[in-house]
């Protein structure tokens, strides 16, 4: 596999990245419409239209700092709106709507890998769709394993603090919840000093070496993100 340059680096990855995002919050749209709560149904936000879930900041500015500065993609959409007094059971849904984000990257990262399939399958037929398709599909799943691995740290306001402070018994819950104004201080601290790269690792590298092609998975991570 040819190395890329940059503009070939972006290419392959906006599609990838945007429905990542998009996707990510259409699940917990989706799930809290299944549990009681229409508001993000209402406000239109269940919706694969990248559009709707774009943040200038967090989606744009934000991701394309931190990979120049870091080699790390870090970045999040408009958050969907929940209200979580509208659920059936607000607790446990909270930690079903918070988990519907990570299971829905984990499930286009396994869709991801099917593009890959097709890529080279026409490898020797149709070399430039072939190659698009795989490093496509190579950085779907990357980005797809990437935003669940993120979103499953359990700080606030990320899912994975969402799920913490389900499980959480009551008085600790709440004192748990006091740390959400500062969870995104916590994570820019994090990515900064490379800790946070540290500590999603083991789950984003088991996760890709269980995926179908996780060997072209590989090829394509260095390609885009270390040569």
């Amino acid at each position: 596999m040819e190395s890329l340059n940059t503009i070939q680096k972006v290419v392959v990855s906006i599609i990838p990245v945007l429905f990542a995002i998009t996707l990510h919050e259409a699940a917990h749209g989706w799930v809290a419409k299944r549990l009681g709560d229409q508001t993000a149904s209402i406000l239109g936000r269940v919706t694969a239209n990248p559009f709707k879930h774009i943040d200038l900041i967090g989606t744009i500015l934000i991701p394309v700092l931190s990979y120049i500065l870091s080699g790390f993609i870090f970045g999040w959409a408009k958050p969907v709106p929940v209200d979580w007094r509208k659920l059936r059971n607000p607790r446990r849904d909270m930690a079903l709507v918070a988990l519907a984000g990570p299971a829905a990257n984990l499930t286009m990262a396994i869709f991801w890998t099917l593009i890959i399939k097709i890529g080279v399958l026409l490898i020797g037929v149709a070399e430039l769709p072939a190659f698009f398709l795989v490093y496509m599909g190579g950085a779907g799943v990357l980005f797809n394993v990437l935003l669940m691995a993120l979103n499953l740290m359990p700080i606030l306001p990320l899912d994975g603090g969402r799920i913490m402070y389900s499980l959480l018994p009551a008085p600790y819950a709440s004192y748990f919840a006091r740390l959400e104004p500062f969870g995104l201080f916590i994570l820019v601290g994090l990515l900064v000093s490379g800790v946070l790269g540290f500590l999603i690792w083991p789950l984003f590298i088991i996760t890709i070496n269980l995926l179908p092609e996780s060997n072209i998975v590989n090829l394509v991570f260095r390609d885009l993100f270390v040569s």
